[in-house]
């Protein structure tokens, strides 16, 4: 198997996990959105120090410990993930999961705005368009929800946010993300300490199949951030682009047909708008992408004389 569909089949697997996530986290109810959280965080950490363990990996770290300002980095992402985190759980469990794949079907719009106001990237004119439908989605979704639908503003915005951190640290995906997770090990342990003291927990309270699907809370998170990294590493920018489409989606599909939430016709105009605003996005990546790749090719200029 060659390398590029090597790496469509880890994105395929990174996203199919992804999608369908909201079926996972249904599944561990009665459990709370931050115990879950917590229990989410301390599973991952160990399950990362065994893989790390296992590649002979763990050199990283002492290195890490002398650079205080990318420590500074790790310590915001683990900060915007965890806010991620927190309000996707409580979107799939609180039954907005419409409103959760909002948040991620609006991500790449967040990107290039993130882009210009912090990177001071300039945009094409296509991407002002795709932006401007964007907002337009998010003013439509807000009369029909009648507020704000601040819970996919919130997971567009910090995953985005986690993305510019992440892509500024630097770090490979797995060491990175377990120096994030570990950042959060301790406060998560402290509560799920004070929970189980207080009678509040549900780990080894409901079912044995319940607890054992807590404990694969890191193994669910970790893999499919693994397979992705193994994407990045084989696709091109525009195969890797095309995919995370896949995972809202599907997020949207458990939404309505799993979970039965409500699309009225407002609502489902509102996500029409943002198709559109990706659409144009994606075309004009495509188009910029294949500019670039004839600009490469072309014959350098011979200099006279």
């Amino acid at each position: 198997m060659n390398q590029t569909r090597l790496g469509y089949l880890y994105g395929f697997g990174a996203y199919l996990t992804w999608g369908f996530f909201p079926v996972y986290l249904k599944l561990l109810r009665p459990a709370g959105p931050v115990e879950i959280l917590a229990h989410r965080i301390v599973w991952s950490v160990l399950f990362v120090a065994l893989v790390l363990a296992a590649m002979r990996n763990v050199g990283f770290l002492r290195a890490l410990v002398r650079r205080p300002r990318t420590l500074a980095g790790v310590g915001t992402a683990a900060a915007l993930i965890a806010v991620n985190w927190t309000a996707y759980i409580y979107g799939v469990n609180s039954d907005r999961v419409v409103e959760t794949a909002l948040g991620y079907f609006i991500n790449p719009l967040v990107v290039v705005l993130l882009g210009v106001f912090v990177l001071r990237e300039r945009l094409r004119p296509a991407q002002w368009v795709a932006l401007g439908v964007g907002a337009l989605a998010v003013a439509v979704l807000t009369v029909d929800y009648g507020r704000l639908p601040y819970l996919a503003l919130t997971l567009a915005f910090t995953f985005a946010g986690y993305g510019l951190v992440k892509k500024r640290l630097g770090l490979p995906a797995a060491e990175g993300f377990f120096v994030e997770s570990a950042v959060l090990a301790l406060p998560a342990l402290a509560y799920l300490g004070w929970l189980a003291a207080r009678g509040g927990s549900t780990f080894g309270h409901v079912s044995a199949g319940h607890t054992v699907l807590l404990a694969l809370a890191g193994a669910v998170t970790a893999v499919p951030l693994l397979l992705f990294a193994g994407a990045a590493n084989r696709l091109p920018l525009t195969g890797l682009g095309m995919l995370q489409y896949l995972a809202p989606i599907l997020q949207l599909g458990c939404g309505v047909l799993l979970f039965h939430e409500p699309l009225p016709p407002a609502r489902l105009a509102g996500f029409v708008l943002v198709w559109a605003a990706l659409m144009i996005f994606t075309v004009d990546l495509l188009r910029q992408g294949r500019r670039n790749r004839i600009a490469a090719r072309a014959p350098a200029p011979v200099a006279a004389g």
